[in-house]
């Protein structure tokens, strides 16, 4: 060891000031966790005295220090002052004893590696990179795949030079770091021959929600230069960890397979080229489930070791199938955010023109600018929406004056959302026609506050945009919850003090992601070729259609009921009518005709009436998986719309030959109460059920016999009317008295806090509210609570049945 070279193994996090940054946290994993099992690529560090050798001996700082002093003054543009620097650096001769000692280090590694000249990956360090408040990702260079001493000086060279891209420079400006305080190292690592494998990025946790009990995995093939430059869709596979950290199983919540059209290998002559994927690359997955496991335990590994979230690139091997870690940094956007949880709401959508991957959960409104290529940033308008192909670093200094960031190309990973997310801008990316299909000058409005799939409105949209602070908010005696649908939007409101997911809609999966009628996976035969071929498409990298649609049921079932986890999850058991399940793919062969599906054939009686049965064994058995084998035991099952006692008994009959028996590890069975009949006959439904949740609308529009999407009979429909306060005071009353659990699954209480008060005052378990009107039914139901609120409650001869002692959902 001397003061230029330094083995990985011997650095750690102490050795930034010598090696920066990315090669103290290479060495760190090495020193620290390699006995764990975690690879790193073997390799060295140039320690910054080199640069600074480097500088001294060819007497660059003050001509550095004149070109900066003329940017700051003015006198010159960030790219001119760059390419001066550059071009200084760029020439400049390596010192003898430094070029020796690189050398002999490279040498060393070729014999360790068994090759005379072996390929390796050669990665800048800045020593002032990555401080828990600045990410310095993507502002140097790094050059794979150089072979030979020649090119590995060459490199180095570069590497030095790097130091003062445009994007470097504007940077550290903006962050108040003196450009000359800073040096640079470099690491020289043993290539991975990911080429002919895979790489990709990893998070311990969510990067765009915040949400900190999940692991994220990205993965595409060959280098990781697609994923991390926008150019590639990757595969995406989120980990639940606590479950992992129990029992040591895999329970993947999220498994979506990306396009990955493009990768990046090694040119025979040195360096990397960009190729086209094969087909059976595109339809494949990535991963495996054992590479899934060995990545997330890394994850947990590493984040325990830091004791904080971590943002990681991995590789690999396609010639041995090990995996690598390359990198590992602190998280820095996420985790330096700030508790508060800021909710936006479209208000009124207008035209979406376009779709993609939502990066953030923010809204933006304002002027397209449309810039093909990084040459053309200078056209750039302060405060519009960016568009473009993909960004690279060079697009830094203008994306920090953007409203949004738009691109055709990339993934959740990209430079792109990358960026964005440090900047607390919201970007969709994999936008495709984006650039072409938008004008500069046009107005439009980026939401990505509905789900992964963010949507660009034509126009100025109106929405909403409020900040919660979930430390001020009050506790309230009765239990509140919250009513999840879309698995994509299940992390978003994860800081909200909900109890538990109230109600989670199996039918928005289905008819979202999923698309296709049941009934049509199992019996193929009867429809049309062109559903066939449709869902052969769809189920591209399963063994069956069948298994496309449990596997996907199952972890989006899951997904919902990990926010909250381990409190309880309700799962509703799908509540499409007929002309619903009709408009899926294969849907007409199986749906009768019915004048008013409304009171048709849904809920319960499909269940076990032979034109749904099969259908209904998919979706218990997805059900089966989320609990069993994802390992989710706080899902607790729904039976929507059950007009008598002997259907209840027919359904949990059906259930239990699915493997769906109540009570059976721990599983909890509870029923919608939403059809006067379940009020009339409580006590004898109570028998068979763990618990009941009013659906409100439909109680009300059975209880008044008004049609609740009637435009004339809107008046006439109103939760307050007494016949239905009345049933709601009454089925309380008996469900308390059987001994089970109630509660009200409906925006009534969000609407009026009058409603709140009368439930609260009925003794009402719990309520389950969408996210968006938590806080407001929160603050309704503690003053309720509090005597502060006094109205519908007290003015109905009903308030001898709601003075029952409050039960808490336990």
């Amino acid at each position: 060891m001397n003061e230029y070279i330094f083995n990985l193994a011997d650095v750690g996090m102490g050795e930034v000031p010598l090696v920066g940054g990315k090669n103290a946290s290479s060495g760190e994993l090495i020193r620290a966790l390699s006995t764990v099992g975690i690879r790193v690529p073997r390799g060295f560090a140039v320690s910054a005295a080199g640069y600074r050798d480097l500088i001294s001996a060819n007497k660059l700082r003050d001509p550095i220090a004149r070109a900066l002093s003329a940017l700051r003054k003015s006198e010159t543009s960030l790219s001119a002052a760059g390419a001066r620097i550059r071009e200084l650096v760029g020439n400049a001769t390596i010192p003898t004893d430094l070029a020796a000692d690189i050398l002999s280090a490279y040498r060393k590694l070729g014999a360790a590696t068994g090759e005379a000249n072996p390929a390796v990956a050669v990665r800048s360090s800045a020593t002032a990179e990555d401080l828990p408040e600045a990410s310095f990702a993507g502002q140097q260079e790094s050059y794979l795949n150089v072979v030979g001493e020649e090119q590995l000086l060459g490199a180095c060279r570069s590497c030095y030079a790097s130091l003062f891209t445009d994007r470097a420079i504007a940077y550290r400006q903006a962050k108040g770091i003196d450009d000359l305080a800073v040096a640079l190292s470099i690491g020289v690592q043993q290539m991975v021959r990911s080429d002919i494998g895979s790489s990709g990025v990893m998070f311990s946790l969510d990067p765009d929600s915040g949400f900190p009990r999940v692991v994220v995995i990205n993965a595409a093939w060959g280098l990781g230069e697609a994923i991390v430059q926008g150019a590639v869709d990757p595969d995406k596979y989120v980990v639940f960890k606590p479950l992992m950290k129990t029992s040591g199983s895999l329970p993947l919540i999220e498994k979506r397979r990306g396009g990955k059209k493009l990768k990046v290998i090694l040119d025979k002559t040195g360096g990397t080229k960009t190729v086209d994927t094969l087909v059976d690359e595109q339809q494949s997955w990535v991963l495996s489930d054992a590479d899934l496991s060995e990545l997330s335990r890394w994850a947990l590994l590493v984040e325990e070791h830091y004791g904080r979230p971590m943002d990681m690139e991995w590789a690999k091997d396609g010639v041995t199938g090990e995996l690598f870690m390359v990198q590992a940094r602190p998280e820095t956007v996420q985790s330096g955010a700030g508790s508060h949880l800021i909710q936006y709401k479209v208000r009124s959508k207008g035209n979406c023109l376009l779709e993609g991957q939502a990066v953030g959960t923010s809204i933006a409104s304002g002027e397209a600018c449309v810039i093909a290529n990084a040459a053309k940033i200078e056209r750039f308008k302060e405060g519009s929406i960016l568009v473009t192909r993909r960004t690279d670093p060079d697009w830094t200094p203008i994306m920090k004056r953007a409203a949004a960031i738009v691109t055709e190309h990339g993934g959740t990973t990209s430079h792109a959302a990358i960026i964005s997310r440090e900047l607390g801008i919201p970007a969709i990316v994999g936008v495709e026609g984006a650039a072409s299909m938008l004008n500069s000058g046009q107005e439009i409005t980026v939401s990505c506050a509905e789900g992964e799939r963010g949507k660009i409105y034509k126009g100025r949209i109106d929405f909403t945009r409020e900040e919660i602070d979930p430390a001020k908010l009050p506790t309230s005696k009765t239990a509140l919850m919250v009513n999840l649908a879309d698995p994509d939007q299940a992390f978003r409101s994860w800081q909200l003090p909900a109890r538990g997911v109230g109600l989670a809609r199996m039918e928005f999966i289905i008819s979202n992601l999923l698309r296709v009628h049941p009934m049509a996976l199992v019996h193929p035969e009867r429809i049309s070729d062109e559903d066939r071929q449709t869902i052969a498409e769809l189920s591209i990298g399963y063994a069956t259609p069948r298994e496309f649609f449990v596997d996907n049921l199952a972890r989006g079932i899951a997904k919902l009921a990990v926010p909250y986890h381990p409190e309880i999850a309700i799962v509703r058991l799908s509540d499409f009518k007929t002309n619903e399940y009709a408009h899926l793919i294969g849907g007409a062969t199986f749906e009768p005709g019915e004048e008013n599906p409304m009171l048709g054939f849904r809920g319960a009686s499909r269940y076990y009436d032979e034109r749904y049965r099969d259908g209904f064994a998919l979706e218990c058995e997805a059900l089966k998986r989320a609990r069993q084998m994802l390992g989710f035991k706080n899902i607790a099952v729904m039976i929507p719309f059950c007009r008598t006692p002997t259907e209840a008994d027919r359904v949990l009959e059906v259930m239990a030959e699915e493997g769906l028996r109540r009570g059976e590890a721990g599983l909890q069975v509870y029923m919608m109460c939403e059809i006067p009949s379940n009020v009339i006959l409580a006590r004898e439904f109570a028998s068979r059920f763990d618990g009941f949740s009013i659906g409100s609308n439909d109680l009300t529009q059975l209880v008044l016999g008004v049609d609740r999407d009637s435009d004339i009979l809107a008046k006439l429909f109103d939760e307050r009317n007494e016949a239905v306060t009345r049933s709601i005071a009454s089925v309380i009353a008996d469900a308390h008295a059987a001994g089970i659990k109630i509660g009200i699954c409906g925006e009534a209480p969000s609407n009026d806090p009058e409603f709140a008060d009368f439930l609260v005052r009925c003794g009402i378990d719990s309520m389950s509210l969408n996210p968006d009107s938590f806080v407001r039914t929160l603050k309704s139901v503690t003053a309720a609570e509090t005597g502060a609120l006094s109205g519908l409650a007290a003015q109905r001869p009903i308030q001898k049945p709601c003075l029952e002692k409050v039960a808490i959902i336990g």
